[in-house]
């Protein structure tokens, strides 16, 4: 049985201390995380086999805010915690955006990292800990995971920056920043703050980033010490004369198709490109290695991950090369704007804010005190005096889906 192995530093006059193979030893990885009395365990595992007949990478993200971390018992009837409160979606989102891109592209094994506050210390939010801890098991596991990531909050009090403020100086000072990334770029940059300038929000980025730098660095010595081999994964990846083939063939069609102002009409032409468009060139000129392209086009999803791949490309090259966006704005222009306040009858406020083909309608409710939201979560807040909720209905895309409850998306807007 391997032995435990730990690694601390300095943060911000502060011990952050990385520990593994005490905890979850049949994970892929795990890794535990102390600063202060905050203690977050993550544990990442990978699926045996890839996922049948999928075309996206089947990460999932979980964060677990236990009751038992503050010294509490969940208030109200039932005493068994269950659905995630709004902060623990939140912070899953927040961990799930810095490393999501950094997985091999044709990844199709299911992974799932689990984020568990184990000990929560009421005077620093455990989220980017989750960050920290997240990006050490997945270093020490069996997964291949080609860059380590790590991430934590600046604040800015007095004109200096803070690592990991407290939770007064954060209420004290301008800014709460999160930052995440790798020991070569920034990942991830999330927060808010009072009126500051670019000057300092650029600043706080740069800092934070120097500090990001030496947490991977203290992730990769330990990781060397794990030495735990990596895993042998089959990748997906298109097959490279369908690929060549596709770009080929349908390289105007995607340039055009991505300079068609109104978006309606944009997207019936690329509508247009579709895999039957595609077997019908492919039978017109018959090109080498014919049979074998048609069996990949009508036996694999390679066509629509091609066709996306070029439309990613595309618009890239209109962006950075011709200052371009898909609806022949350049970068500093916006679309036209139509608003109307006092929209709805009976309701205390309400108003429709119209840009281009995107439509917002606000409606808004006062009421006393006591209307207010009682939070039952680990961190020390009495309520909720303001609550701003966001629904984003299918038809508001165009689109047809299931109405549901809010998913993680609505509550993360």
């Amino acid at each position: 049985m391997s032995e435990p192995l730990s690694a601390s530093m300095d943060l911000g006059g502060r011990k952050l201390t990385i520990e593994t193979g005490e905890l979850a030893k049949q994970a892929g990885g795990s890794a535990l995380v102390r600063f202060g009395d905050n203690v977050v365990l993550a544990a990442v595992t990978a699926s045996n086999n890839p996922r049948e007949g999928i075309d996206f990478f089947p990460l999932t993200v979980d964060y677990e805010e236990r009751m038992y971390s503050a010294g509490k018992i969940p208030g109200g009837y039932i005493k068994r915690e269950g659905r995630p409160t709004e902060h623990a979606i939140l912070s899953a989102r927040q961990i799930d955006r810095p490393i999501r891109p950094l997985f091999p592209d044709g990844f199709r094994n299911e992974i799932q990292v689990i984020v568990t506050v184990l000990a929560n210390d009421p005077q620093v939010d455990s989220d980017v800990l989750g960050q920290v801890a997240a990006g050490a098991a997945l270093a020490f596991s069996d997964i291949p995971f080609p860059h380590t990531v790590a991430g934590l909050r600046v604040g800015y009090v007095d004109g200096e920056y803070i690592v990991n403020p407290t939770i007064a100086q954060i209420e004290e000072g301008l800014m709460d920043i999160v930052v995440a990334g790798t020991k070569d770029a920034v990942m991830m940059v999330e927060g808010g703050g009072n009126e500051i300038s670019e000057e300092q929000i650029l600043g706080a980025v740069e800092f934070g980033h120097e500090h990001v730098k030496k947490i991977v660095a203290l992730i990769d010595g330990l990781a060397k010490k794990v030495g735990k081999p990596k895993r042998e994964f089959t990748l997906f990846l298109p097959n490279e004369d369908l690929d060549a083939w596709v770009r080929k063939t349908f390289a105007k069609d995607v340039a055009k198709a991505m300079r068609v102002v109104d978006k309606q009409e944009r997207n019936a032409a690329f509508d247009a490109i579709s895999k039957q468009a595609a077997l019908e060139r492919l039978e017109a000129k018959k090109p080498k290695h014919y049979e074998e392209l048609k069996s990949l086009l009508e036996s694999s999803k390679d066509f629509d991950r091609i066709i996306k791949a070029m439309e990613e490309g595309e618009l890239r090259t209109m962006v950075v090369d011709e200052g371009l966006r898909p609806d022949g704005r350049k970068p500093d222009e916006i679309r036209p704007i139509w608003c109307k306040v006092g929209y709805l009858p009976r309701v205390h406020g309400s108003g429709v804010f119209t840009r281009g083909q995107t439509q917002v309608m606000t409606i808004c409710t006062l009421g006393s005190k006591s209307d207010a939201q009682r939070l039952d979560t680990i961190v020390d807040v009495e309520g909720k005096r303001y609550m701003h909720f966001y629904n984003f209905p299918p038809y508001s895309v165009g689109e047809t889906r299931p109405m549901r409850g809010p998913g993680r998306r609505e509550i993360g807007h």
